[in-house]
């Protein structure tokens, strides 16, 4: 009897453990907001929706789409901190971000957010008109020299990755020439290809769908198979600039919860090793790669380091 009434207890209680709720539901049970720095259709925004559609090959999950433009990325920035800690709120963020923190000081601090996945990495280039006299890494330096300090370059702001980058050239390369800032891309390649200016400084998808425009340095170790005739630095004989590059990834507010961070950092390495997404990456001549906190935090610091002193350099900065 005894032991009839044992097992009757250990029955009821069996079925009263498997039917109690668990303490915290298994992330995530509610769509999840993907901010998005830029208004549609930039770069960095479809980069972004893509990166939601190859994550349905490895997740229910809902992503939502929202572009929060402003400021650099600081609207979208100071959003995420406003918004719960609790990982539904996620944002896509370029190098770009860094520089615009840089020069605002204290508006937003790097060490706010968490700096949770690199996944994009594209090579910097120096990008001329195949309709201009000077298009070659040759004629650039000769003209560059022969203007003593007049030859313009463009880019889309004053102090951001790209004027960082001409800077370095310049230096690397032994020339001086002048920035002339634009509010986008977009405009300023416009203004390379009607001879407003002679460089235009970015990346190689930034000339995808443009025949009069081409890459005359590369900054890379060897050439890309996209681009084959594009010459890097090294073979134009200009030492260390082998590794600028402009990357894409994802930061989260800095409280943002464990179990979130562990569900991310399991689908941001399935979405890396996606044939779908390698695909797309590649296209533009960009690498699909994978740097977790750690190794991300570790980039960003460097970009702010190198941010400041050239910051400085401009009179930016103090």
């Amino acid at each position: 009897m005894k032991k009839i009434t044992l097992l009757l207890v250990m029955a009821i209680c069996l079925s009263l453990i498997t039917n109690i709720e668990p303490a915290f539901a298994k992330f995530p049970e509610k769509p999840i907001t993907f901010m998005i720095y830029t208004a549609p259709g930039g770069l960095a925004d479809i980069t972004a929706r893509k990166l939601i559609d190859v994550a349905a090959n490895h997740t229910d999950a809902t992503f939502v789409a929202l572009n929060n433009p402003g400021a650099g990325g600081l609207v979208a920035m100071k959003a995420i901190l406003q918004a719960k800690p609790d990982g539904y709120t996620i944002l896509l963020v370029t190098q770009s971000n860094i520089e615009k923190v840089v020069t605002t000081k204290d508006a937003v601090k790097l060490e706010d957010f968490i700096w949770l996945a690199m996944l994009v990495s594209e090579a910097e280039c120096i990008i001329t008109s195949t309709a201009q006299e000077v298009n070659t890494w040759e004629q650039l330096v000769a003209d560059a020299k022969a203007k003593e300090g007049k030859q313009v370059w463009v880019g889309p702001a004053a102090g951001g990755r790209d004027h960082v980058m001409a800077m370095k050239t310049w230096e690397k390369a032994g020339i001086q020439a002048k920035w002339v800032p634009f509010e986008s891309g977009g405009q300023a390649m416009a203004a390379v290809l009607g001879g407003h200016g002679v460089a235009y400084v970015g990346n190689p998808s930034d000339i995808l769908g443009k025949p009069d425009l081409k890459i005359a340095a590369l900054s890379r170790e060897t050439r890309l198979e996209q681009f084959p005739d594009a010459p890097t630095f090294k073979e134009l004989g200009v030492e260390g600039l082998d590794n600028e590059i402009m990357w894409r990834g994802i930061a989260v507010h800095k409280d943002t919860d464990p179990e979130a961070l562990q569900f991310y950092s399991e689908l941001f390495q399935k979405i890396t090793q996606d044939p779908e997404w390698i695909k797309f990456v590649g296209a533009g001549g960009a690498d699909a790669v994978y740097y977790g906190p750690e190794k991300f935090l570790e980039i960003v610091k460097e970009n702010e380091q190198e941010s400041i002193a050239y910051l400085k350099k401009l009179g930016l900065l103090e």
